[in-house]
């Protein structure tokens, strides 16, 4: 038998600045890699430039800043784009970072028709789990489409949208629910992307859509759940968009594993369980990934090294050649126990599917998933927090020796600390240097085009051109199209959850009493951090606790959340950031509690948060820290009372 060839190997990567990250890549394919997957930080995703004011303390943490023609050819020097499987993590600035991507395969003398990569390009999993959005679901649709419709004309071999349902995993999906989410959320972009294609064109757009996905650590259940997305995409296509032919039919996807329950107790064991993840993925040949990128086992704790990327890469390799894998058929065909958990998936999948589609697709059921995902993320802390769930070195098997993997200096990365002034000095410099009556043309032309409903791409190219700057593109965006705040899927109403709540609530009614209303906790997340799985549990469990709870969702300014507070009367403030931002951002809010004279009020802060940072926090006033480790919630709500009984009662 021809034995097979291995899925494409990424590292996903970028980060502080483009030519830090342009080094980066070229050492990782020197060391084996055979496609790119960069990472943008969160500017860069949500359309800003880095000067802006909500982008301070962002600047290069979860990924790379890209503000303009200039940054983009810095992160792709010296690597021929023309020979390159690039994919790019990026949704509501997909057609943007797509346009200077062409732009700077133009100025290399690229056939642009032979560019091969994706764009993730999936605004409606923003809504329900990530954030990076910056317009309303039905205009985010048409910039979808308008990617997708515009490759099928110019860039044939690239793929126009990585339907993600990797961050749904991570927000806490069933199985069943990451199947039946993202196929619906296929099925909305291709109800749409028919509208904007000739029929006879559209077989080999739907060849082109292709799905990003999560493995976690049940990896009978996860190579079940990827044998039911071929199996339901396969009867989607057929007979709902009546695609005759099997290639255009077949499920391509790429795939990082779990990052959910990388621990932060005992890091190493993490390398067990990316190693487990991956063969969830890896070992049935007819739903095989085509392409995996592994996170780092020390994610959990701060930025990975090129070392800690370079051991997560050597284990894809030493699957792909060290062992006979690809030399067999599929090894789950016939057998009985493994089909019977797939049509238990699937069956599950298309009851969710059917309710979706009673409520008039994706885009109309953005709340309804929302709150899906809330409650069962809430179930899947319920059960670790009981121990019904167990979680090696976090709920059981605590016992452990000292790791020299992460003594001393150096065992995790730390950004550049002097990449965000750099980085706004080359945009001012970039800025100063360009032809301004250029720019703004290429601004009105693409306002007209916003308006016009003409698609979006050929004006974003144009505007990649003559030097206009991310957050300038993301301006005329957020004109044309308005802004928008997602549902944060946390109901004002309590959940049927009470174990372990009994004594907390006693203690939440009896502060109350002596306060002389109910205890108010304000749960905010300051910056453009969108995961905000952790602050909607603790919203969620101090709501059931019996706590008044104010939460706005995401991407607030520190001075939003002051504001808040005051008008609120908060008697507690609880902060979420897990971009790497927390000193800069936790910094800035105290110092405007202190001005607004709410200095009595305790702050407490979650994320992932190095010790030393912790230090520097409390140091500010900061009155408690959480990080991953932190995994009893109860515990939490406990110790929020006690921080407001002891608290000086000001102005009540």
């Amino acid at each position: 038998m021809t034995k097979d060839a291995p899925w494409l190997f990424r590292t996903y990567a970028g980060h502080s600045t483009a030519a830090a990250s342009n080094a980066l890549y070229r050492g990782n394919l020197s060391k084996g890699q055979t496609g790119l997957s960069v990472a943008f930080d969160l500017p860069t995703q949500t359309g800003y430039d880095s000067d802006h004011e909500l982008a301070k303390g962002e600047v290069g943490k979860v990924g790379v800043p890209i503000g303009h023609l200039g940054d983009m050819r810095a992160l792709f020097k010296d690597i021929p784009l023309e020979q390159m499987n690039t994919s790019m993590t990026i949704n509501a600035t997909a057609p943007w970072l797509l346009a200077l991507y062409i732009a700077v395969a133009e100025e290399q003398g690229a056939d642009i028709s032979a560019l091969n990569g994706t764009v993730q390009n999936d605004l409606i999993k923003e809504y329900l789990s990530r954030g990076t959005y910056i317009c309303p679901p039905k205009p985010s649709m048409r910039m979808i489409t308008d990617v997708a419709a515009y490759t099928r004309q110019h860039l044939p071999k690239w793929n126009p949208m990585n339907i993600c349902s990797y961050h749904l995993q991570e927000a806490g999906a069933t199985p069943e629910q990451e199947l039946a989410f993202a196929l619906a959320t296929a099925c909305a972009v291709l109800d749409d992307l028919k509208t904007k294609v000739a029929p006879a064109d559209f077989p080999n757009m739907v060849g082109r859509i292709s799905f990003f996905v999560n493995a976690g650590i049940r990896f009978v259940t996860e190579l079940c759940k990827m044998r039911a997305f071929v199996d339901l995409w396969d009867e989607i296509c057929e007979h709902r968009y009546g695609i005759t032919e099997a290639k255009y039919r077949r499920f391509r996807y790429g795939v990082q594993v779990n990052s959910l329950g990388l621990t932060e107790p005992q890091p190493e064991n993490n390398v067990y369980r990316i190693l487990i993840e991956m063969l969830a993925v890896t070992l049935s040949k007819n739903a095989r990934a085509r392409a995996v990128q592994l996170p780092a086992w020390n994610e959990a704790l701060g930025l990975p090294r090129p070392w800690d990327q370079q051991w997560s890469l050597r284990m894809q390799q030493i699957l792909a050649y060290e062992t006979d894998l690809l030399e067999y058929d599929d090894l789950f065909d016939g057998n009985p126990a493994i089909d019977r958990k797939v049509a238990a998936l699937k069956e599950g999948a298309r009851a969710e599917l059917a309710q979706i589609d009673a409520m008039g697709g994706a885009v109309a059921a953005i709340d309804y998933m929302k709150g899906r995902l809330v409650e069962a993320n809430a179930d899947r802390i319920a059960r670790i927090e009981s121990k019904e769930t167990t979680v090696v070195g976090v709920n059981r098997f605590t016992t452990t020796e000292p790791s020299p993997l992460t003594t001393g200096d150096g065992s995790i990365m730390k950004a550049d600390p002097e990449a965000e002034a750099d980085q706004i000095a080359r945009l001012h410099a970039w800025r100063g240097a360009r032809d301004a009556a250029a720019v703004e043309a290429a601004l009105a032309a693409l306002r007209r085009d916003a308006q016009s409903g003409a698609n979006i791409m050929t004006a974003s190219i144009a505007a990649a051109r003559a030097g206009v700057t991310t957050g300038e593109w993301g301006a005329v965006i957020r004109t044309a199209f308005g802004e928008y705040r997602a549902p944060t899927g946390v109901s004002r109403n309590p959940s049927n959850r009470t174990e372990g709540l009994e004594p907390i609530r006693e203690a939440v009614a009896a502060v109350s009493s002596r306060l002389g209303r109910q205890l108010k906790f304000l749960v905010g997340k300051p910056g453009l951090d969108g995961h905000s799985n952790g602050a909607e549990q603790i919203a969620a469990r101090a709501r059931d606790c019996g706590m008044d709870i104010h939460y706005e969702g995401i991407r607030l300014t520190p001075s939003e959340i002051v504001n808040a507070a005051a008008d609120q009367e908060a008697h507690v403030v609880g902060l979420s950031i897990l971009s790497g931002s927390h000193i800069p951002l936790i910094g800035e809010t105290l110092a405007l509690m202190r001005a607004a004279g709410l200095a009595h009020i305790p702050v407490v802060v979650g994320g992932i948060i190095p010790d030393a940072d912790a230090e520097a926090l409390r140091a500010m006033g900061v009155a408690a820290v959480y990080t991953p480790k932190d995994f009893e919630l109860n515990r939490i709500m406990m110790d929020i009372v006690t921080l407001v009984d002891e608290a000086p009662i000001a102005a009540e």
